[in-house]
Protein backbone atom coordinates (compact mmCIF):
# COMPACT_ATOMS: atom_id res chain seq x y z
CA UNK A 1 0.00 0.00 0.00
CA UNK A 2 2.66 1.73 1.27
CA UNK A 3 4.21 1.62 -2.33
CA UNK A 4 1.23 2.38 -4.12
CA UNK A 5 0.74 5.56 -2.12
CA UNK A 6 4.14 6.52 -3.46
CA UNK A 7 3.86 6.33 -7.09
CA UNK A 8 0.30 8.31 -7.12
CA UNK A 9 2.41 11.39 -5.10
CA UNK A 10 5.07 10.58 -7.82
CA UNK A 11 2.35 10.89 -10.63
CA UNK A 12 0.59 13.77 -9.13
CA UNK A 13 3.62 15.85 -9.01
CA UNK A 14 4.75 14.70 -12.27
CA UNK A 15 0.72 15.93 -13.73
CA UNK A 16 1.38 19.04 -11.87
CA UNK A 17 5.09 19.80 -13.54
CA UNK A 18 3.93 18.82 -16.92
CA UNK A 19 1.09 21.84 -16.35
CA UNK A 20 2.97 24.07 -15.26
CA UNK A 21 5.63 23.66 -18.08
CA UNK A 22 2.26 23.82 -20.47
CA UNK A 23 1.48 27.21 -18.65
CA UNK A 24 5.06 28.80 -19.18
CA UNK A 25 5.34 27.37 -22.47
CA UNK A 26 1.73 29.38 -23.35
CA UNK A 27 2.80 32.47 -21.95
CA UNK A 28 5.70 32.36 -23.75
CA UNK A 29 4.21 31.82 -26.98
CA UNK A 30 1.97 34.96 -26.61
CA UNK A 31 4.79 37.26 -25.06
CA UNK A 32 6.38 36.38 -28.85
CA UNK A 33 3.10 37.01 -30.87
CA UNK A 34 2.76 41.16 -29.45
CA UNK A 35 3.44 43.53 -31.54
CA UNK A 36 6.45 45.73 -30.59
CA UNK A 37 5.85 49.18 -30.31
CA UNK A 38 6.76 52.51 -28.50
CA UNK A 39 3.99 53.36 -25.84
CA UNK A 40 3.41 56.43 -24.29
CA UNK A 41 6.32 59.01 -22.90
CA UNK A 42 7.79 59.18 -19.68
CA UNK A 43 9.70 61.58 -17.96
CA UNK A 44 12.95 59.54 -19.46
CA UNK A 45 11.85 59.41 -22.44
CA UNK A 46 9.60 56.95 -24.63
CA UNK A 47 8.94 53.43 -23.76
CA UNK A 48 8.78 50.79 -26.01
CA UNK A 49 5.57 48.35 -25.18
CA UNK A 50 4.83 44.91 -26.37
CA UNK A 51 1.65 45.08 -27.84
CA UNK A 52 0.04 42.24 -29.93
CA UNK A 53 1.96 40.38 -33.14
CA UNK A 54 1.25 39.12 -34.03
CA UNK A 55 1.66 41.98 -32.96
CA UNK A 56 1.19 41.04 -34.01
CA UNK A 57 -0.81 38.92 -35.95
CA UNK A 58 2.96 39.82 -33.11
CA UNK A 59 3.79 39.76 -32.41
CA UNK A 60 5.47 38.82 -25.52
CA UNK A 61 3.06 40.36 -23.09
CA UNK A 62 6.08 42.25 -21.27
CA UNK A 63 6.92 45.59 -21.70
CA UNK A 64 9.75 46.57 -21.68
CA UNK A 65 11.71 50.04 -21.83
CA UNK A 66 13.83 51.50 -24.48
CA UNK A 67 14.99 54.99 -24.18
CA UNK A 68 14.12 56.97 -26.98
CA UNK A 69 14.04 54.55 -30.29
CA UNK A 70 12.53 51.80 -31.62
CA UNK A 71 12.85 48.41 -30.64
CA UNK A 72 15.67 46.05 -31.90
CA UNK A 73 13.55 44.23 -34.02
CA UNK A 74 13.54 47.37 -36.43
CA UNK A 75 17.29 47.23 -37.43
CA UNK A 76 17.20 43.66 -38.65
CA UNK A 77 13.80 44.18 -39.89
CA UNK A 78 15.43 46.86 -42.35
CA UNK A 79 18.33 44.90 -42.90
CA UNK A 80 16.04 41.86 -44.48
CA UNK A 81 14.03 44.93 -46.55
CA UNK A 82 16.94 46.19 -48.19
CA UNK A 83 18.19 42.52 -50.01
CA UNK A 84 14.60 42.50 -51.54
CA UNK A 85 14.06 44.47 -54.86
CA UNK A 86 10.37 44.93 -55.28
CA UNK A 87 7.96 43.57 -56.64
CA UNK A 88 9.61 40.63 -55.14
CA UNK A 89 9.51 37.74 -57.77
CA UNK A 90 9.94 34.63 -55.54
CA UNK A 91 8.42 34.62 -52.09
CA UNK A 92 9.73 32.29 -49.25
CA UNK A 93 7.46 31.06 -46.52
CA UNK A 94 8.71 28.76 -43.55
CA UNK A 95 6.94 26.46 -41.57
CA UNK A 96 5.70 28.03 -38.12
CA UNK A 97 3.98 26.84 -34.87
CA UNK A 98 1.16 27.48 -33.43
CA UNK A 99 -1.21 26.52 -36.18
CA UNK A 100 -4.31 28.58 -35.54
CA UNK A 101 -6.50 27.09 -38.40
CA UNK A 102 -4.85 24.71 -41.11
CA UNK A 103 -4.63 26.48 -44.63
CA UNK A 104 -2.02 25.67 -47.48
CA UNK A 105 0.90 27.55 -47.46
CA UNK A 106 0.66 30.56 -50.16
CA UNK A 107 2.18 30.03 -53.96
CA UNK A 108 5.65 31.14 -54.08
CA UNK A 109 5.62 32.60 -57.71
CA UNK A 110 3.11 35.63 -56.63
CA UNK A 111 1.27 37.85 -59.59
CA UNK A 112 3.37 40.71 -58.74
CA UNK A 113 2.09 42.38 -61.69
CA UNK A 114 -1.82 42.20 -60.22
CA UNK A 115 -3.74 44.92 -58.55
CA UNK A 116 -5.88 43.97 -55.67
CA UNK A 117 -8.23 45.27 -53.29
CA UNK A 118 -9.55 43.82 -49.81
CA UNK A 119 -13.36 44.32 -48.14
CA UNK A 120 -13.68 43.04 -44.99
CA UNK A 121 -17.05 42.52 -44.33
CA UNK A 122 -17.48 43.14 -40.43
CA UNK A 123 -20.34 42.94 -38.25
CA UNK A 124 -20.19 46.92 -38.05
CA UNK A 125 -19.97 47.68 -41.83
CA UNK A 126 -17.30 47.24 -44.53
CA UNK A 127 -13.78 48.00 -44.55
CA UNK A 128 -12.13 48.05 -47.34
CA UNK A 129 -8.07 48.33 -48.50
CA UNK A 130 -5.78 49.02 -51.59
CA UNK A 131 -3.30 46.23 -51.39
CA UNK A 132 0.27 47.70 -51.59
CA UNK A 133 1.43 44.59 -54.35
CA UNK A 134 4.08 46.49 -55.70
CA UNK A 135 5.74 46.83 -52.75
CA UNK A 136 5.24 44.24 -49.85
CA UNK A 137 4.47 41.55 -52.88
CA UNK A 138 5.17 38.38 -50.40
CA UNK A 139 2.81 40.09 -47.72
CA UNK A 140 0.49 40.83 -50.38
CA UNK A 141 0.74 37.58 -51.71
CA UNK A 142 0.23 35.81 -48.90
CA UNK A 143 -2.67 38.39 -47.31
CA UNK A 144 -5.17 37.43 -50.81
CA UNK A 145 -3.77 33.91 -50.17
CA UNK A 146 -5.86 33.83 -46.57
CA UNK A 147 -8.43 36.02 -47.67
CA UNK A 148 -9.65 33.25 -50.30
CA UNK A 149 -9.01 30.60 -48.14
CA UNK A 150 -11.76 31.64 -45.80
CA UNK A 151 -8.93 32.06 -43.40
CA UNK A 152 -9.85 35.56 -41.71
CA UNK A 153 -13.99 34.46 -41.47
CA UNK A 154 -15.42 34.13 -38.31
CA UNK A 155 -13.17 35.71 -36.37
CA UNK A 156 -12.79 38.79 -34.13
CA UNK A 157 -10.06 41.94 -33.66
CA UNK A 158 -9.04 41.06 -30.52
CA UNK A 159 -6.87 44.29 -29.95
CA UNK A 160 -7.51 47.61 -29.63
CA UNK A 161 -4.41 50.27 -28.19
CA UNK A 162 -5.43 54.00 -27.58
CA UNK A 163 -2.04 54.97 -25.69
CA UNK A 164 0.88 55.89 -27.50
CA UNK A 165 0.08 54.18 -30.69
CA UNK A 166 -3.58 53.53 -31.96
CA UNK A 167 -4.28 50.51 -33.70
CA UNK A 168 -7.06 47.67 -34.08
CA UNK A 169 -5.52 44.37 -34.16
CA UNK A 170 -7.16 41.39 -36.01
CA UNK A 171 -6.20 38.17 -37.75
CA UNK A 172 -6.01 35.52 -35.31
CA UNK A 173 -8.45 32.63 -35.60
CA UNK A 174 -7.79 31.84 -31.77
CA UNK A 175 -10.03 34.40 -31.49
CA UNK A 176 -13.23 33.33 -32.91
CA UNK A 177 -16.32 35.30 -33.51
CA UNK A 178 -17.68 34.03 -29.99
CA UNK A 179 -14.99 33.79 -28.09
CA UNK A 180 -14.95 35.51 -25.24
CA UNK A 181 -12.20 37.98 -24.61
CA UNK A 182 -11.39 38.53 -21.09
CA UNK A 183 -7.18 39.56 -22.16
CA UNK A 184 -6.16 36.62 -19.42
CA UNK A 185 -2.02 35.64 -19.58
CA UNK A 186 -2.43 31.99 -19.92
CA UNK A 187 -5.45 32.37 -23.15
CA UNK A 188 -4.05 31.48 -26.39
CA UNK A 189 -5.69 34.57 -28.27
CA UNK A 190 -2.94 36.76 -30.05
CA UNK A 191 -0.67 33.73 -30.24
CA UNK A 192 -2.44 32.28 -33.50
CA UNK A 193 -0.90 32.16 -37.01
CA UNK A 194 -1.38 30.29 -40.44
CA UNK A 195 1.37 27.46 -39.47
CA UNK A 196 4.08 29.61 -41.70
CA UNK A 197 6.69 32.51 -41.58
CA UNK A 198 7.82 35.23 -43.48
CA UNK A 199 10.00 38.14 -44.10
CA UNK A 200 9.70 41.70 -43.58
CA UNK A 201 8.57 43.97 -46.59
CA UNK A 202 8.43 47.85 -47.60
CA UNK A 203 10.27 49.01 -44.30
CA UNK A 204 12.42 51.86 -45.66
CA UNK A 205 11.23 55.28 -44.85
CA UNK A 206 8.05 53.44 -43.42
CA UNK A 207 5.37 55.49 -41.45
CA UNK A 208 2.49 54.55 -40.10
CA UNK A 209 -0.18 57.58 -40.91
CA UNK A 210 -4.12 56.88 -40.27
CA UNK A 211 -5.08 54.77 -42.78
CA UNK A 212 -2.36 52.23 -42.83
CA UNK A 213 -2.60 48.34 -42.65
CA UNK A 214 0.33 46.54 -41.74
CA UNK A 215 2.02 43.42 -40.36
CA UNK A 216 2.54 42.51 -36.70
CA UNK A 217 5.31 40.32 -35.87
CA UNK A 218 6.85 38.54 -33.26
CA UNK A 219 9.71 40.59 -32.90
CA UNK A 220 12.15 39.91 -35.85
CA UNK A 221 12.12 40.61 -39.26
CA UNK A 222 11.11 36.92 -40.76
CA UNK A 223 8.43 36.21 -38.17
CA UNK A 224 5.61 37.84 -40.37
CA UNK A 225 2.43 35.27 -39.93
CA UNK A 226 -1.36 36.36 -40.54
CA UNK A 227 -2.13 39.19 -37.62
CA UNK A 228 -2.40 42.80 -39.05
CA UNK A 229 -3.05 45.30 -37.50
CA UNK A 230 -4.92 48.97 -38.53
CA UNK A 231 -3.94 52.12 -38.00
CA UNK A 232 -6.77 54.47 -37.29
CA UNK A 233 -4.73 57.57 -36.01
CA UNK A 234 -1.06 58.44 -37.21
CA UNK A 235 1.52 56.03 -35.07
CA UNK A 236 4.57 56.86 -36.84
CA UNK A 237 6.43 58.20 -34.31
CA UNK A 238 5.42 55.17 -32.39
CA UNK A 239 5.96 52.45 -34.44
CA UNK A 240 9.34 52.97 -35.88
CA UNK A 241 9.96 50.63 -39.42
CA UNK A 242 9.43 47.07 -38.34
CA UNK A 243 5.99 46.30 -39.68
CA UNK A 244 5.52 45.98 -43.09
CA UNK A 245 2.79 48.71 -44.78
CA UNK A 246 0.89 46.54 -47.02
CA UNK A 247 -2.50 48.04 -47.81
CA UNK A 248 -4.42 51.57 -46.79
CA UNK A 249 -7.74 52.11 -46.06
CA UNK A 250 -9.75 53.54 -48.42
CA UNK A 251 -12.99 53.23 -46.71
CA UNK A 252 -14.62 52.36 -43.21
CA UNK A 253 -11.61 53.84 -41.24
CA UNK A 254 -14.66 55.69 -39.22
CA UNK A 255 -15.91 52.27 -38.07
CA UNK A 256 -12.06 51.18 -36.23
CA UNK A 257 -12.09 55.25 -34.58
CA UNK A 258 -15.67 54.70 -33.32
CA UNK A 259 -14.53 51.14 -31.73
CA UNK A 260 -11.72 53.33 -30.68
CA UNK A 261 -13.51 55.81 -28.80
CA UNK A 262 -15.56 53.04 -27.19
CA UNK A 263 -12.63 51.55 -25.38
CA UNK A 264 -11.57 48.38 -24.14
CA UNK A 265 -14.03 46.00 -22.15
CA UNK A 266 -10.48 44.47 -20.64
CA UNK A 267 -6.96 45.44 -20.51
CA UNK A 268 -3.58 43.17 -20.89
CA UNK A 269 -1.66 43.51 -18.34
CA UNK A 270 1.85 42.88 -19.58
CA UNK A 271 0.83 43.88 -22.99
CA UNK A 272 -0.95 47.65 -23.06
CA UNK A 273 -4.17 47.91 -24.72
CA UNK A 274 -7.16 45.46 -24.35
CA UNK A 275 -10.16 43.42 -25.88
CA UNK A 276 -12.94 46.02 -28.14
CA UNK A 277 -15.73 46.60 -25.77
CA UNK A 278 -17.79 46.82 -28.71
CA UNK A 279 -17.06 43.59 -31.08
CA UNK A 280 -15.41 43.77 -34.11
CA UNK A 281 -16.00 40.23 -35.68
CA UNK A 282 -15.02 39.64 -39.48
CA UNK A 283 -17.53 37.65 -41.55
CA UNK A 284 -15.19 37.22 -44.22
CA UNK A 285 -12.66 38.80 -46.13
CA UNK A 286 -13.21 39.56 -50.62
CA UNK A 287 -10.03 39.92 -52.80
CA UNK A 288 -10.81 41.63 -56.27
CA UNK A 289 -7.93 41.20 -58.74
CA UNK A 290 -7.47 43.57 -61.51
Amino acid sequence: MAGKNERQRRQARERYRRQQEERTARQRQVRRRWLTGIGAVAAAGLIAALLVVFLPGGSGKNASAQSGKSPSASASASATAATVAEPAHHCTYTAAAPVARKVSFPPSSPDYTASYTATIKTNLGPISFSLLNSKATCTVNSFVHLAEAGYFNNTQCHRIVTTGIYVLQCGDPYATSTTKLDCSDTSTVGTGGPGYNFASENLTKATYPAGTVAMANGGTATSNGSQFFIVYKDSSSGLGTSYTPFATVSSGLDIVQNVAKDGTSCTYSEAGGGAPKEKVIIDSVTIKKA
